[in-house]
């Protein structure tokens, strides 16, 4: 079954409701047990929560009552209510519960240093979150009661997002999406600062400072105490115009084509461009090393690589807009494919690699067109009418045509312990890759400098 919690109650078992006639009481003592999944809640701590302490007399026969409503209702589903010694437990293995998702996937966020990895996970916590925990049945009381820990976790995840999202360029997002939280939670002055920037980078400076003093007054208001010291100097900064707040800092061996940051070329060819980060692929994986971090930097990308034209790339953008879901299962399969290339291309022996390359290769030659270009020469293209796997499939040509060349042989990959960039060595004659991009260690730049080649 599945449980939801984050808004209102909902119970469903193969999409279809259940419990619906049940008691608003009977379902408020199921969410509580849920919420406590795996762990026993005595029958004293179910009274105080649902009568709020002022239990009648006939209390602890109601709850007992209610178990069994609930044991008979849910008995065709799976799900089990247990006794354990004076109080009841729901096993946590039986169904899926947003609230322990929406945890789950938090915790999954630490220690991922790729901010686009990190909103992307944020994004599927925050999404499950349709309105207050337990909206149709519990009061702010018991709200706060039985899910304050998880209001708590659910701002920080906010917050969290919010300087993702503008490590990466997405101030109008944050600048949206944060209007009604910072109304609601002024206090959050993580929050708060992080619109004022996302506000100052959209071009409404005077937006930015109306907030700020909306905020100022919120807080003496409701708590009686000033602005911090990050908010006031953020205040400062945007009210001077400060031009180290319009952007976020660039990251290294990176150029900027029209909105996404994308590496240098320093590889030789389109396929092996592809398999490279801005901070190579050995040793731990480095903040910030990996540059397809979204749909629209991929589409940018294949368009900058001439692996697809303007026209496209645009449409692309668009279509990714539209169908979210459909572009992140686009971006997904790039990064799989990108992950088995470089495997193909660094271990020839490997036949898993190359069967997963092949199989992307010739999907790509079912959605190709051959035509001529500007300068007379006629090449295969993916087909305009290519869905938004345009990118992937416009990358497994380039790749294949790689594969089937001679120069597949001079492909040689970075031996630093940090890096592993992949590049075309015709000479035979370079140890380290020409511009020491793994960048993250100074024995990279020694060695590449000992080798006379930085």
């Amino acid at each position: 079954m599945e449980f939801r919690l984050l808004g209102p109650f909902d119970a469903r078992h193969q999409g279809q409701p259940v419990l619906v006639g049940s008691r608003r009481q009977e379902r408020c003592l199921l969410a509580i047990l849920l919420l406590h999944a795996g762990h026993g809640v005595t029958t004293a701590r179910l009274i105080d929560l649902l009568w709020n302490g002022a239990a009648p007399p006939s209390a602890r026969g109601t709850v007992h009552t209610y178990v069994g409503r609930l044991r008979t209702a849910l008995q065709p589903y799976g799900p089990r209510i247990h006794t354990r010694h004076d109080g009841y437990v729901v096993e946590a293995d039986e169904h899926r519960v947003d609230a322990r998702e929406f945890v789950r996937l938090v915790e999954q966020t630490t220690g991922v240093g790729d901010p686009a990895e990190r909103v992307r996970l944020h994004d599927e916590a925050l999404a499950l979150w349709r309105g207050p925990l337990l909206a149709d049945m519990a009061d702010d009381r018991l709200r706060d009661r039985i899910g304050g820990r998880l209001n708590e976790l659910r701002l920080s995840t906010l917050e969290q997002w919010a300087e993702s999202q503008l490590d990466m360029g997405g101030h109008e997002r944050v600048a949206t999406e944060l209007m009604a939280p910072v109304q609601d939670h002024p206090e959050r002055e993580r929050l708060v600062a992080a619109r004022m920037l996302a506000l100052h980078r959209s071009g409404r400076q005077a937006d930015a400072l109306q907030l700020y003093r909306s905020a100022a007054r919120a807080l003496a208001t409701g708590f009686g105490v000033d602005p911090g010291a990050g908010l006031r100097t953020l205040h400062d900064r945007v009210l001077r115009a400060d031009p180290g707040l319009d952007r976020p800092p660039a990251p290294v061996y990176a150029v900027r084509v029209g909105e996404e940051w994308l590496p240098w070329n320093t590889s030789g060819h389109p396929a092996l461009e592809f398999c490279n980060t801005y901070a190579g692929w050995r040793g731990p994986h480095l903040p910030g090393s990996d540059w397809l971090r979204s749909y629209a930097t991929l589409a940018v990308w294949a368009g900058h690589m001439d692996l697809a034209d303007d026209v496209s790339v645009a449409r692309l953008l668009d279509q990714a807009r539209q169908r979210p879901d459909a572009a992140a299962e686009a971006l997904d399969e790039a990064r799989e494919f990108r992950g088995n290339l470089y495997t193909c291309l660094t271990d020839p022996d490997d036949g898993r690699a190359f069967k997963a390359v092949a199989a992307v290769v010739e999907d790509a030659a079912r959605a190709s067109v051959f035509t001529r270009g500007e300068d007379g020469l006629a090449r295969w293209l993916p087909s305009r009418t290519a869905d938004l796997r345009l990118p992937v499939r416009a990358v497994a040509r380039s790749a294949a045509e790689l594969l089937a060349d001679p120069r597949r042989f001079t492909i040689r990959s970075c031996p630093d312990e940090s890096c592993g960039w992949l590049f075309l060595d015709r000479r035979g004659r370079r140890r380290w890759c020409s511009l020491a991009t793994c960048g993250s260690k100074e024995s990279a730049r020694a060695a590449c400098t000992a080798a006379g080649i930085a």
